[in-house]
């Protein structure tokens, strides 16, 4: 193990020399230095010390200004000043700049030692801390990118399930194909043009794909009923949107989209249902769904009535805008460029129609 490096600074010789023979004696290296600025340039050269060692009272620099100089400069190494009896105070005041200790003149060989002993524990314990703490900084950073990476991958395996759970409902309400990928979609687009934040974005999206899950709990002789429905059997349609929320608001990974889920069919003035929520008090991704779901209901081809075209829907949502809608997310959909929503319904539909061609294909 090399020796530890110790810069002996005073202006005279047989002081270093002396202070130099005993730290010598001790197994530490030295350098001696004969001024302030002598021992600032050896500094500065590159030379590294462990600690320094410095007369206080000396011409051109002095100890304290190259105490103020080293510190800025060399903040782990530990300076040690050495007076005489009368400038004990000078010598206080050199601590409370950030020297480490002093030493009256004249002192013996095992009071200089103790306190170059003192200095260099200190200063080991100190670039200890700091490696232990960068360690540990590195560590948490490590394992808080483990931990991210772990949810990403949790959070991908949960919408995979989402989105088998999505495809099962198509399969029981074979009308709607495709409704509930397209109408998520549509939703994102609007999310997106309203610049609102990504996690805020996948909540609204599980929300809006979810939006009809309360509906596996429908009996299938109303779910999939050709004619119109009784009063007594649209009230027990109705009640898919609670249903919906029981089903998920169970499961803490979805419990904000549950909430989109069940006030999916409210509407901005009051007079939806469940509750009959107004305005604010319908979640924001509940009220971009709402326009997004009327624009693929009527875009879409129904058993009763054929695909209207984006104008009569565009029409329909400017119409009914403060009554159904948010007018803030009509404008919004307004100002987007038409095409989007094509490309999104092509995009859709031809990844519907890969599926079950490799789906038959096994």
């Amino acid at each position: 193990m090399p020796a530890e490096r110790v810069l002996v600074v005073d202006d005279e010789e047989p002081i270093r020399e002396v202070v130099s023979s005993m730290l010598t004696s001790a197994n530490f290296e030295c350098v001696q230095s004969s001024s302030g600025r002598e021992a600032l340039a050896l500094l500065q050269s590159g030379e590294e010390f462990s600690l320094m060692l410095s007369d206080l009272m000396m011409p051109g620099m002095d100890g304290e200004a190259l105490l103020a100089a080293s510190k800025e400069r060399y903040p782990d190494m530990p300076v040690v000043m050495v007076t005489a009896v009368h400038d004990v105070s000078v010598a206080l005041s050199a601590i409370r700049n950030g020297a480490y200790d002093y030493l009256l003149k004249p002192f013996d060989r095992e009071q200089l030692l103790a306190t170059v002993r003192r200095a260099m524990e200190n200063r080991r314990l100190k670039l200890e801390n700091r490696e232990y703490q960068t360690n540990l900084e590195a560590l948490v950073t490590a394992r808080t990118e483990q931990l991210r990476q772990a949810i990403t991958t949790l959070e991908r395996s949960y919408d995979i399930t989402l989105e088998a759970l999505g495809n099962a409902l198509d399969l029981k309400d074979a009308e709607t194909e495709g409704h509930s990928k397209r109408v998520t979609a549509f939703t994102i687009a609007m999310a997106r043009a309203m610049e609102l934040p990504a996690e805020q974005i996948r909540v609204i999206a599980r929300g809006a794909f979810l939006h009809d899950i309360g509906k596996m709990a429908i009996p299938d002789a109303i779910l999939r009923k050709p004619g119109a429905l009784t009063p007594e059997e649209i009230v027990i349609m109705r009640e898919h949107c609670y249903r919906g929320y029981q089903i998920l608001k169970r499961i803490p990974f979805l419990a904000e989209a549950a909430e989109i889920v069940y006030a999916h069919q409210e509407r901005y003035d009051g007079t939806g249902y469940p509750r009959g929520l107004k305005g604010e008090e319908i979640p924001l991704g509940a009220r971009i769904f709402s326009v997004a779901d009327t624009l693929d209901a009527m875009t879409s081809n129904r058993p009763y009535r054929p695909a209207q075209p984006f104008s009569a829907a565009r029409e329909e949502i400017q119409r009914w805008s403060g009554r159904q809608f948010d007018p803030r997310v009509v404008k919004t959909f307004l100002e987007m460029p038409e095409h989007i929503w094509d490309d999104l319904r092509k995009g859709i539909d031809e990844q519907i129609h890969r599926f079950a061609y490799s789906a038959g294909k096994s």
